[in-house]
């Protein structure tokens, strides 16, 4: 697949089949990551990988989410959904360094996102679809334990990844969309 065809085409799909990178694709997965702009080369993030097996104790994490946060029925249900979802979730944690004064926190979330998308984009380029969810979930305590998170970390995301739900080509936009109305010149 040509890259900017990829960039120009990409979109998300929360409709899976049941195939997940094998452990070579998802080592390209995450070395595609290690490679996200990255001031100062703190490499504030680190991914945790759900796969099919964890996939039971993910759904207990979602449904203490749902617990803490009062969700009602129809959002509460969505851990069910979520928790079924797609063969592989990578959740995205952002380890972030209040102390560093040369790269401030909001940098190293950015840092932390831009890894995210190239997992997304090294993903979409070995035929998987994705899709980046976060809502409240993220927030909760049961998945920031399983996560190992720190008390100033934070999970900035839940990456689903799976292969198309039709076995067919990855989820795609029909046209590139035209940025005039997003770009400003200064001349």
């Amino acid at each position: 697949m040509d890259i900017l065809d990829l960039l120009h085409h990409r979109r998300s799909s929360k409709q899976f089949g049941d195939v997940a990178p094998n452990a070579e694709q998802l080592d390209a997965i995450l070395k595609a990551a290690l490679r996200a702009p990255d001031h100062g080369r703190m490499k504030p993030y680190h991914f945790v990988v759900i796969q099919k097996s964890g996939m039971p104790k993910f759904h207990e994490c979602l449904k203490s989410a749902a617990i803490e946060f009062e969700m009602d029925e129809k959002n509460a249900a969505k851990a069910d959904k979520l928790a079924n979802q797609a063969p592989m979730v990578i959740g995205v944690v952002a380890k972030l360094d209040h102390e560093s004064v040369k790269v401030p926190a909001w940098e190293q979330i950015v840092c932390a996102g831009c890894a995210t998308y190239a997992m997304q984009l090294a993903a979409n380029a070995q035929g998987f679809d994705t899709v980046w969810i976060t809502k409240k979930w993220v927030e909760s305590t049961a998945i920031r334990e399983a996560f190992g998170c720190a008390e100033t970390d934070k999970v900035i995301g839940l990456l689903m990844i799976g292969s198309p739900k039709d076995g067919e080509e990855i989820a795609s936009a029909r046209d590139a969309e035209d940025p005039t109305d997003f770009v400003h010149f200064i001349r």
